[in-house]
């Protein structure tokens, strides 16, 4: 690709440009006008001595030349196989330096140098000197600026380039010769500031605080006004080289526009927070009186579209009908203590409305959060607020926000597992569904290591966590395949490693529960909360729709069988029974469709199962537990009570039931000195499972019905 030939200032061809204030329009009018003045002051010089003016051209020549060419160099990109490649690149960077320094460039040479560095051709140190170099002459065009947005998307350049380009972009930013494309990428300058390399920098507040001045319409979140908020002017890279190449091409530069923000009249985040409830205060006229006093026409375009502000919002109808006209407050965090308005947020389509409400979440947890910081725990009753008001929206909404899963990630490593428990936790159980190994070393590896290092209590808060994580993930998966066509080839792959997410995430609740409960010495306490959990699972397939059965581990299941408390037993007879009722509907299915589905249930699954199920008939009704190559240790049933577990282990002399057969026995017998328990056969058998029946032990009572031919009574 040549090079255009580049063009001197007075000739530069300016097309007509249409501003939204008169600022802009002065602008214009004052470098047309020096431009002007420039030429005169040219021809005067050339009709006093030609001779002179001959030899200032063809110096003039030879450094345009120059330059073009090293503008070429960089353009072709770094030599590989050249032993004078940093000596030519030496040159040429000082060739550009000094071209830069002393004239500007023009449009064209700003845009093939500026697609040079943020293509990420050139290392980090390169770059940074290319971008020193970016002073325009005159203008510079708009369609650079959006070509290289469109290089920052593709990832090809650092984190510090990214920081260059919007320190520059907020410099140059009256000198870009239109600016309706860059209004359109205000989507793109918001999402960029939850980027940890971008976020923290001022350039950006101090970018957007430039499009709140020209177009209040487009940014009412509240920003920053302090000067910190935006970069020292020593600090500037390219204030000083505009204001030389100004001078040294058309005289000394007219005072430089004030942005009109008052520190008084625009407060900080903290002082528009409701007192009492930590949250901004619903209102959005500061949004008209600050544009009233910048004198922008900003109210007519308000009133002819008649806006509603949101503090005037009463019902639900009332929303309906101004949906489309809807004010939005000034600060969105007000939108989270608001039903309706947390309605329109689900309801519309304009993602600026969730990149500023995401924006505010982000900023404010990681301001508020109360373990960032030392001796800061004074504050944990507003952060606990807030973070109870973040959940109860996310509730309402049915939906996680990705602003605060990327404040679990960073928060998490640095969280006791103690402070703010409860409201941290219900965070968790509404992270968005995600690849469930890219979650892991972010989230649930944290989470395992304070798990297994804290109390009992709080292991039984995680298992209720993961619980609740687990069945937002199965509603949205479900509703995600209800709304796609389950057959359609292109989605087996996408709904392949979903199946694998939730499959993996019971895997690893499984994992910690049953390491839990042995570090807990079997806790019923603890194992309650492990068969909560399990009761979620067995029913995925029934009632998710989705293809899917995992069992539970083996180190759950024998626990619970052999459990001293009854209602442990009760409710594995119950999860056992659902799983045979998930199981034979998809057995059912997968006849009547003719077709084996690819996602679930192999033949192990099935063999797991009725091992498991042979166990537990053996230990409630058969009385030969354990009989195909299975080995328990003899300790384990003298610790429970049971010498012969081999012949004797039933529903009488299980030691969960024990208390239920002397009961009985008492009954049936009262005149019986000695309980002898061997009289519960035959029709006192029956007799015997009413009474256990009628004593709540219903997940029992499903089970024998379910899985146990009554014929073959003991």
């Amino acid at each position: 690709m040549s090079t255009p030939k580049r063009v001197k200032d007075s000739q530069t061809p300016r097309r007509s440009i249409q501003h939204s204030t008169g600022y802009q329009t002065d602008l214009l009018d004052w470098k047309q006008k020096e431009a002007l003045s420039t030429s005169k002051n040219i021809s005067k010089h050339g009709q006093n001595n030609p001779v002179e003016n001959c030899d200032h051209a063809d110096v003039e020549k030879q450094a345009e030349d120059a330059l073009q060419e090293a503008v070429r160099y960089f353009e072709k990109g770094p030599l590989k196989t050249s032993r004078s490649k940093d000596e030519n690149m030496e040159k040429h960077l000082k060739i550009v330096e000094n071209a830069a320094w002393k004239y500007g460039l023009n449009p064209e040479e700003l845009d093939i140098l500026l697609n040079v560095v943020v293509s990420g051709k050139y290392g980090s140190l390169v770059n940074s000197r290319l971008w020193r170099c970016m002073i325009p002459a005159t203008l510079i065009s708009e369609d650079s600026v959006v070509k290289a947005v469109s290089w920052l998307c593709v990832g090809k350049c650092c984190g510090s380039t990214k920081v260059l380009f919007y320190r520059w972009l907020v410099a140059v930013f009256d000198f870009i010769d239109h600016k309706e494309k860059i209004n359109l990428l205000y989507g793109f300058f918001f999402a960029s500031l939850q980027d940890d390399a971008l976020g923290k920098q001022p350039y950006l507040h101090a970018l957007l605080l430039l499009y709140k001045f020209f177009v209040p319409s487009l940014i009412s979140v509240s920003l920053p006004v302090k000067k910190k908020a935006y970069f020292k002017n020593s600090e500037n890279l390219w204030k000083n080289a505009l204001v030389a190449v100004r001078q040294r091409n058309q005289g000394p530069s007219p005072e430089p526009l004030r942005l009109m923000l008052n520190p008084v009249s625009i407060h900080s985040r903290k002082r528009k927070w409701n007192a009492h409830s930590g949250f901004p205060v619903l209102n959005s006229s500061s949004h008209t009186k600050e544009s009233e006093r910048k004198e922008i026409s900003l109210s007519a375009y308000l009133n002819s579209n008649k806006s509603l502000p949101v503090e005037q919002l009463q019902s639900f109808p009332q929303l309906l009908q101004n949906i489309h006209c809807l004010k939005l407050p000034s600060q969105m965090g007000a939108v989270l203590n608001n039903s309706l308005l947390l309605h329109y947020v689900n309801c519309v389509r304009d993602e600026s409305v969730l990149l500023r409400l995401y924006h505010w979440l982000s900023q404010t947890l990681q301001e508020e959060c109360i373990w960032y910081k030392v001796n800061n725990y004074e504050c944990e009753k507003e952060f606990t607020n807030l973070l109870d008001t973040v959940f109860k929206a996310e509730c309402f909404l049915q939906e996680g926000f990705a602003s605060c899963e990327a404040f679990l990630y960073k928060s998490l490593p640095l969280w006791d597992g103690f402070c703010c428990r409860s409201q941290f936790l219900q965070l968790v159980s509404w992270i968005p569904f995600s690849s469930f190994s890219e979650v892991k070393p972010f989230i649930f590896d944290g989470l395992a290591q304070l798990f297994f290092t804290s109390t009992i209590y709080f292991k039984c808060s995680v298992l209720e966590t993961l619980k609740e994580l687990l069945q937002n993930w199965l509603l949205w998966l479900s509703m995600d395949i209800y709304q796609k066509t389950v057959t359609d080839s292109s989605l087996d792959t996408t709904f392949s490693g979903s199946i694998k997410s939730v499959f993996e995430l019971i895997h690893y609740v499984g994992w910690l529960s049953t390491n839990g409960m042995r570090l807990e010495n079997d806790s019923t306490f603890l194992l309650h909360f492990v068969l909560d959990f399990y009761e979620k699972v067995c029913d995925i397939y029934l009632n998710y729709n989705l293809p899917l059965v995992v069992l539970l581990p083996l180190g759950v299941f024998y626990r619970a069988l052999l459990s001293l408390d009854p209602s442990i037993l009760n409710q594995l007879c119950y999860i056992m029974h659902r799983y045979r009722n998930n199981l034979t509907a998809a057995k059912k299915n997968e006849l009547v469709l003719k077709t084996k589905s690819e996602f679930i249930f192999s033949n192990k699954t099935y063999q797991e199962y009725n091992n498991y199920l042979t166990t537990m008939v053996g230990c409630l009704w058969t009385s030969k537990p354990f009989q195909k190559g299975s080995y328990f240790d003899p300790e384990v049933f003298k610790k429970v009570g049971v010498a012969k577990y081999k012949t004797s282990l039933n529903l009488v002399h299980h030691p969960a039931l024990l208390s239920y057969a002397i009961s009985f026995s008492l009954k049936e017998w009262p005149k019986e000195r000695t309980v002898n328990m061997n009289y519960i056969q035959g029709k006192k058998w029956n007799g015997y499972l009413d009474y256990l029946f009628s004593e709540g032990l219903q997940g029992l009572k499903l089970f024998t019905q379910s899985s146990i031919h009554h014929s073959s009574v003991p």
